[in-house]
């Protein structure tokens, strides 16, 4: 690891990107908490329009980022295809807070942020680029800490954004801040950012979209892709009733809900370093599997828990198995289809999108059948299911 960072630090490519991921991050942390209350409750949509637009959203942004990755893949250089998505959330976010209209926002929410969403698996693929050559364990190491500085802006800037607007009659102000951040980035990439030759890097056998979009849904890739997904999607289970337990079962409060989060957040950036050192005695599939069964362990013990106390005590287990989760998967999914890193990359989207789907189902079951807390042991439960099923692709391949 030593020997890693001054490599690291010394590659522009992979400098820049670190700093543009943290951006990135930066946009969707000072916004994301605060959407719901946005569309909702400031510009008057209603709960139905607002979970279908959310939906279709994210189905858009998965559809883009196969779209331009696998473009930039045939053109062989991802720092045009990365401004160009920068450029999009400039005009999203800053359409949302210059025009704050239900109509504005549906259409930036539907097209133009979905299209600045591909940058994340833009970055991811200029960095695989960047990367080439490099032993397995180092790109590990180096995707570890691109996706830590996602973790880094998550701890500083929801509560940065909920200060200086605490005395603020409207939220709106915090998509101005994601505006100034896509501009930064945008500015970043633009000046700072190496050149590339296209014509030297381009993939071999170009790929039609439609190819691309033939070859994510094979079972080679798709079976696998279940896998980490069913995997991932306690992340998003625990999201959605992390705050419920907390304020319902626990007997926390609010507040409460917002010093856990940060407090994993924090844990997050050191256990990604940490996973990433451990990659190098382990292979991917093993420090996955021990990452979901860490966090299995800690959604089962939260649903058990009933004091306050119990959910601060559980933030050491999920922290560490939080940080496992959000990067080893990163660099498995590259690898399902490493000659081609935009396209490979694009699959974090896909991944996100099936992982979100999974746990609303999840969610629906658990709260159907069972309380919040129930929901947390089903949800670790199929996330015991998908290591299985990863084990199982793992052999196969």
């Amino acid at each position: 690891m030593n020997r890693l960072l001054p490599d690291v630090f010394r590659n522009p490519a992979i400098r820049v990107s670190m700093i543009a991921i943290f951006l990135f991050g930066f946009a969707g942390a000072t916004t994301s908490p605060y959407q719901s209350v946005v569309g909702i409750r400031e510009l008057g949509l209603s709960n139905g329009l607002y979970s279908a637009l959310i939906f279709a959203a994210a189905a858009v942004n998965v559809l883009v980022s196969i779209l331009l990755g696998n473009l930039a893949d045939r053109l062989g250089e991802y720092r045009s295809m990365m401004l160009v998505a920068a450029s999009f959330g400039i005009f999203g976010y800053g359409a949302i807070y210059f025009v704050p209209t239900q109509t504005s926002f549906i259409a930036c929410s539907l097209l133009l942020l979905p299209i600045y969403g591909s940058l994340n698996s833009l970055l991811f693929a200029h960095v695989r680029a960047a990367t080439a050559g490099m032993p397995k364990n180092e790109v590990n190491t180096v995707n570890s800490g691109v996706r830590a500085m996602i973790s880094l802006s998550w701890v500083l800037v929801p509560g940065m954004t909920g200060a200086l607007l605490s005395t603020s009659m409207s939220m709106l102000p915090a998509y101005l801040f994601a505006c100034l951040s896509c501009i930064f980035c945008f500015a970043l990439i633009s000046a700072v950012l190496p050149r590339q030759k296209g014509t030297d890097k381009a993939a071999t056998h170009h790929l039609s979209h439609l190819a691309a979009l033939a070859e994510v849904v094979s079972p080679r890739i798709f079976t696998p892709l279940i896998a980490v997904a069913l995997i991932t999607s306690t992340l998003h289970v625990n999201g959605a009733i992390l705050p419920l337990i907390v304020t319902g079962a626990v007997h926390g409060t609010v507040a409460d809900v917002g010093i856990l989060v940060g407090i994993v957040a924090f844990l997050e950036i050191i256990f990604i370093i940490v996973w990433a050192r451990l990659l190098r005695q382990m292979g991917q599939v093993a420090a996955l599997v021990t990452g979901t069964i860490i966090y299995a362990a800690y959604l089962l013990l939260l649903g058990l828990a009933s004091q306050p106390w119990h959910a601060y005590a559980l933030t050491v287990i999920s922290g560490i198995g939080a940080a496992a989760l959000i990067s080893i998967p990163i660099t498995y999914l590259q690898d399902l289809i490493a000659e081609r890193p935009g396209l490979g990359s694009a699959l974090i989207s896909v991944n996100i999108f099936l992982s979100a789907g999974v746990s609303a189902l999840v969610f629906a079951i658990g709260s159907s059948i069972t309380t919040y807390s129930g929901t947390s042991i089903i949800g670790a439960l199929f996330g015991l299911g998908g290591i299985g099923l990863l084990i199982y692709c793992s052999t196969r391949r």
